[in-house]
């Protein structure tokens, strides 16, 4: 089963801090990786025109932000920015960079 993440976090997606999963805002499932990859593909288009910055590591994470979205925090004492992360996995892990997801 593919599943594409969506997360909201001071920190991005690639990371995968050990509580990365408490910052999951939505969970798409899918049976194929075509329905995956075309949900992906849609979102990495639409988000691309939404915030003013992307980054895409391997095949499966991509990082969008917007320079003046953060949050304060406390432990630091300084704000942080705000990432919108996408993650896809497959049977619970990333995708691998060998299985083109992109193309």
């Amino acid at each position: 089963m593919y599943e594409v993440i969506y997360m909201k976090a001071d920190f991005e997606p690639w990371w995968m801090f050990e509580e990365w999963r408490d910052y999951v805002e939505q969970t798409k499932r899918f049976e194929t990786k075509r329905e995956a990859a075309t949900y992906y593909r849609a979102l990495i288009e639409e988000w691309s025109e939404r915030y003013e910055q992307k980054e895409t590591r391997h095949v499966c994470f991509t990082a969008f932000w917007t320079k003046g979205e953060q949050c304060f925090c406390d432990h630091c004492d300084d704000d942080l920015q705000i990432f919108h992360g996408l993650i896809v996995l497959k049977d619970g892990k990333p995708l691998r960079d060998d299985e083109q997801l992109l193309k």
